[in-house]
């Protein structure tokens, strides 16, 4: 079916609302309207030793295929060794044997024998785990704490807009530079561990709005009918 300018308009209206709503479930996202943003963001306890919540104004570094993207969501794992976000993107830190970013992996042959336990992270971003052993003469079981590295944190100059595509990885503009540094290093603020960022998207308020949207089309759709019924009632006149 053929759709005028006006209604294909409306209809778009209605896939940013929609996607506006659903940004609303989504740790650490923004809306891509400002009217149905919350003033301040809040987080949630979880018992998860791999969720963390960063500090105000702060974003974690995520490497999107090379490409390096930035999030607040907090919603952290170990899959295949790596630290990823809830996208299975990995995120970035530092270690002790180098300063460049890069992403954090746990080591690979405790990772090949399942030695990896309690992972965690620290206020100060610090990833450890427990490594598990058993000593090949006594037989006692032993344990050691491990410390991968610490996740990096980035901030943009006040008042920088950063751009999204699905409300959660964003990049800054063109020629705006991240300012880089780790969470308690008199810097940037200190993360909060076992705790999730909820998005900042109002949930009644983008509902609202979503109901506007379709509203809006529906009249749309109403006045496109009844143009289109007059238009026939007058060539059928003329016949």
């Amino acid at each position: 079916m053929f759709l005028s300018s006006s209604l294909s308009v409306a209809l778009d209206r209605i896939a940013e609302r929609v996607a506006d709503v659903r940004r609303a479930y989504t740790p650490g996202a923004v809306p891509a309207h400002d009217d149905v943003a919350t003033a301040s963001a809040t987080s949630t306890f979880t018992l998860d030793p791999l969720a963390v919540a960063p500090p105000e104004g702060a974003y974690f570094v995520v490497d999107e295929q090379g490409r390096r993207v930035y999030s607040r969501d907090g919603s952290l794992s170990l899959r295949d060794g790596a630290l990823v976000d809830s996208g299975g993107r990995p995120i970035c830190g530092v270690t002790s044997r180098d300063t460049g970013l890069h992403e954090l992996r746990v080591d690979p042959v405790d990772e090949a024998l399942g030695r990896v336990s309690d992972a965690a992270i620290q206020k100060d971003g610090t990833l450890v785990y427990r490594r598990a052993t058993v000593d090949p003469r006594s037989g006692n079981r032993e344990a050691q704490r491990i410390v991968v590295g610490r996740i990096a944190l980035a901030r943009f100059p006040a008042g920088t807009r950063l751009e999204s595509s699905d409300g959660s990885h964003m990049v800054p503009p063109d020629g705006t530079s991240a300012q880089f540094g780790l969470p308690s290093d008199g810097k940037f603020g200190a993360l909060a561990p076992m705790q999730r960022e909820r998005s900042r998207v109002d949930v009644d308020e983008s509902l609202a709005r979503l109901t506007d949207a379709y509203l809006a089309f529906q009249a749309l759709q109403a006045a496109e009918a009844a143009k289109g019924h007059l238009g026939k009632t007058a060539m059928d006149l003329l016949k």
